[in-house]
């Protein structure tokens, strides 16, 4: 069975626009386990527009599901918060500095060293990595020899070809990088505009998809629906 990770920035978003704590992002993170997710995600970024880095110490403390942080390695602080509060997931993003959201995997080939050298310091503290990697099979060649454990393949691209009406020319690229990754035997994630539309064809064409990360289309959907229940209909569509 795939797992849900529940991505609580959204919630960090709107409690940022008004200061205070409402919503209190921790109790997110607990509702979201108590709701049926099978783990939560973060993305702190530098600004901390959204989540904050003392969000994800309190965090820590009280998960008991899977806790699986995002971010680009390239920023120390980054770094040095992850193997403060070692995660059970840590995945490495080729965010740029003041990014909207994420919009690109890793050249795992042109950044093979860099990230090669990274990921050894993440497995040294036992957290297991991630890395964000567009559906091309070369991309995956590249990353199984990083060293990294799994990838997360970036779905932006499937989603906007499964909107317009194609769905075997959205899924294509996917299901061959997939095969690519289960061949050299590394996990598989996926992540980024998966939303109760898409998600079920693309969890039933690639069956041994690891984990799914979604945080803005399930938060979207609670404000309609309810958190309990946006939960829940994700975890359906798995």
């Amino acid at each position: 069975m795939t797992k849900l990770s529940v991505n609580i920035n959204k919630f960090a978003t709107l409690r940022n626009s008004r200061g205070g704590n409402n919503p209190d992002v921790v109790k997110t993170a607990i509702d979201a386990q108590r709701f049926g997710a099978d783990g939560v995600t973060v993305h702190p970024r530098p600004d901390e527009r959204h989540i904050r880095y003392e969000d994800v110490r309190q965090i820590r403390k009280i998960i008991t599901t899977e806790f699986n942080i995002e971010g680009n390695p390239t920023e120390q602080k980054f770094v040095d918060l992850v193997l403060e509060t070692l995660p059970h997931q840590v995945t490495l993003v080729p965010d740029a500095l003041g990014q909207l959201t994420s919009d690109h995997g890793w050249d795992t080939i042109k950044n093979k060293s860099y990230l090669t050298d990274i990921i050894r310091v993440f497995k040294k503290a036992g957290i297991r990595v991630s890395i964000f990697v567009d559906p091309i099979p070369e991309m995956v060649i590249g990353a199984v020899e990083t060293g990294t454990d799994r990838i997360e393949l970036y779905t932006e691209g499937y989603a906007k070809t499964y909107a317009e009406g194609d769905k075997q020319v959205a899924i294509a690229p996917y299901i061959s990088a997939a095969q690519k990754a289960k061949e050299l035997g590394l996990g598989l994630n996926a992540g980024h505009d998966l939303d109760l539309n898409n998600l079920s064809y693309f969890a039933k064409n690639i069956p041994w998809l690891d984990e799914v990360s979604i945080g803005h289309a399930l938060v979207c959907d609670a404000i309609y629906l309810g958190y309990e229940n946006a939960v829940q209909l994700y975890k359906r569509q798995l």
